[in-house]
């Protein structure tokens, strides 16, 4: 089996007729389509990776993951809580309006409102104060060295067109809220929304007043959502499409062995990884009437020592998996290898674990699990039911896609007892998975805590982290985090996913660890 393992993805694509990259469509097709074209909407990566094509943050990622300048040309720590940005000149809306210091005060009170769902990824940030049109101050609640490297999945919206269509706020996604961002998209960056169709097609055009080098753009993306695998598959290889992500294991086989198609495989910076709800005097999804296992450390515990990951990463994935003990991995900051080391399987451990909590005879309990988010997430949900069986906790698996998936588990019902989901943190440092995933609720951290796990000697630490800037004392309070998370059972963590896509023959296109689609770095040859 041909395997590439490449941080430049450089397969061949469609031969184009006419010389110019940019005269081109490229096409690609993905299982599940963004919730909405509202960015503040929700934290989640295929939001983020299409609508980052349309709008900018402040600060960006390269090809290499590496920050850089975007609607931002510089920028400096004024005091400890003070930064002070100067904003790239002479750059236009796609309607071409100027771009200004007050779009960006206008987004950071638009990111930071109750209705956002971007409140963790945009670091300690309080506020944002104008200076002249072109430089702006950005608050800090404390000192927040990183901060440039926690924005840059903040993007900027233009205050009057957003406000000249009546969605100052966002409209939350979990609510069945709707507004003009929902379906429609005006922004700074290479291309602009030309045709939507949830959950269908989305078809994005040149931007030919894009600030950076608009020449070099292919000049129209579709997107085809394709839900089944074997249907990505299939128009891939009658080039109906030129690239697909989520190229299942079992078909790597056959796509690395098809001429003209090449396979492309990449850790992925993703934790896939099990929640429990804590929070709650009793499950909501249970043959329980009454009390919670969860919130008892040696039920969690017991679920743990149930799973056999190793079995998963072999047979599930097919060995795209890499088992885990932490919850960020290799390539994230923070990362220490000394404390990777997964607990094997041990069913009856577990089930002695389970009597000293009060429960000899099991229990039940629901698990909700995507069916076209994560690389074989259904699979995986399946192969965890047998395993807990053994144990006496009886799993029912209720899998269904992304767009209810994130409705039912997530904010304001968090409707959820048990749940598999996957976290790729943008900043690529622990700081942000330990804010959102395991910091308590309390409208700053916590975000995506579905779990409504909560321990003040954590939020201390995430406290201290955030706040710390020698290297060496921080890499030992993320440590002590570490340590925390895993003597608590606060989430059962699985494996990294590999990311797998596949491309006809002449697409150039570098697949990120973060699993992002930057049409702006797409050629076509």
């Amino acid at each position: 089996m041909r395997h590439r393992r490449l941080q430049i993805l450089c397969v061949a694509v469609l031969a184009l007729a006419g010389g110019a990259a940019r005269a081109a469509t490229f096409r690609w097709a993905e299982a599940a389509d963004a919730a909405s074209f509202d960015p503040y909407t929700r934290d989640e990566a295929m939001q983020l990776s299409l609508t980052g094509n349309v709008y900018e943050p402040l600060v960006r990622r390269n090809a290499a993951m590496a920050p850089e300048p975007a609607l931002a040309t510089a920028w400096e720590r004024l005091t400890p809580t003070r930064w002070r940005f100067h904003l790239r000149a002479q750059v236009r809306w796609q309607d071409g309006s100027a771009f200004s210091a007050d779009d960006v005060v206008f987004s950071a009170a638009r990111v930071l409102s109750p209705q956002s769902l971007m409140r963790g990824e945009v670091g300690a940030m309080i506020a944002a104060t104008r200076v002249d049109a072109l430089t702006v101050d950005l608050d800090t609640r404390v000192p927040d060295p990183i901060l440039p490297l926690e924005i840059t999945t903040w993007y900027i919206l233009p205050k009057a067109w957003t406000e000249a269509h009546d969605a100052a706020e966002p409209a939350p996604l979990a609510r069945g809220g709707e507004n003009y961002l929902t379906r429609h998209a005006m922004g700074t960056g290479p291309y602009t929304l030309a045709v939507r169709e949830p959950d269908r097609r989305t078809v994005l055009e040149r931007n030919p007043l894009w600030w950076d080098a608009p020449d070099s753009l292919v000049e129209r993306a579709e997107l085809s959502v394709l839900s089944a695998a074997t249907t990505r598959v299939a128009a891939l290889e009658s080039g109906e499409v030129d690239l697909i992500t989520g190229v299942p294991p079992q078909d790597a086989g056959f796509v690395s062995r098809t001429n003209g198609l090449g396979l492309i495989e990449q850790p992925e910076l993703r934790t896939i990884f099990l929640g429990m709800d804590q929070g709650r005097d009793a499950l909501v999804k249970s043959d329980l009437t009454s009390g919670n296992p969860f919130r008892d450390r040696r039920v969690r515990q017991a679920l743990a020592l149930a799973i056999d990951e190793r079995a998963i990463a072999a047979k599930v994935m097919q060995g795209h998996a890499q088992p885990t003990w932490l919850m960020w991995a290799p390539g994230v900051n923070g990362y220490n290898p000394a404390l990777d080391h997964r607990p094997l399987a041990d069913p009856a451990r577990a089930r002695a674990l389970l009597a000293e909590a009060g429960y000899p005879d099991g229990f039940s309990v629901g698990l909700d699990c995507p069916n076209d988010r994560y690389v074989m997430d259904e699979a995986i949900c399946t192969a965890l039911v047998p395993m807990l069986a053994r144990i006496g906790v009886h799993v029912t698996l209720s899998a269904q896609p992304k767009a209810r998936f994130f409705a039912e588990i997530g904010p304001p019902a968090y409707h959820t007892s048990f749940y598999l989901l996957g976290w790729s943190p943008a900043t690529y440092d622990a700081l942000n998975v330990l804010v959102n995933l395991a910091g308590s609720r309390n409208g700053i951290s916590g975000t995506v805590n579905y779990a409504g796990y909560s321990n003040p000697a954590l939020d201390a630490l995430i406290d201290r982290i955030a706040t710390e800037a020698d290297p060496v004392r921080r890499q030992a309070a993320i440590d002590d985090a570490a340590r925390l998370l895993q003597d608590d059972v606060a989430y059962i963590p699985l494996h990294q996913q590999v990311l797998l896509w596949a491309a006809r023959a002449g697409v150039d296109l570098p697949l990120p660890a973060n699993g992002f689609m930057p049409l702006r770095l797409v050629r076509l040859h």
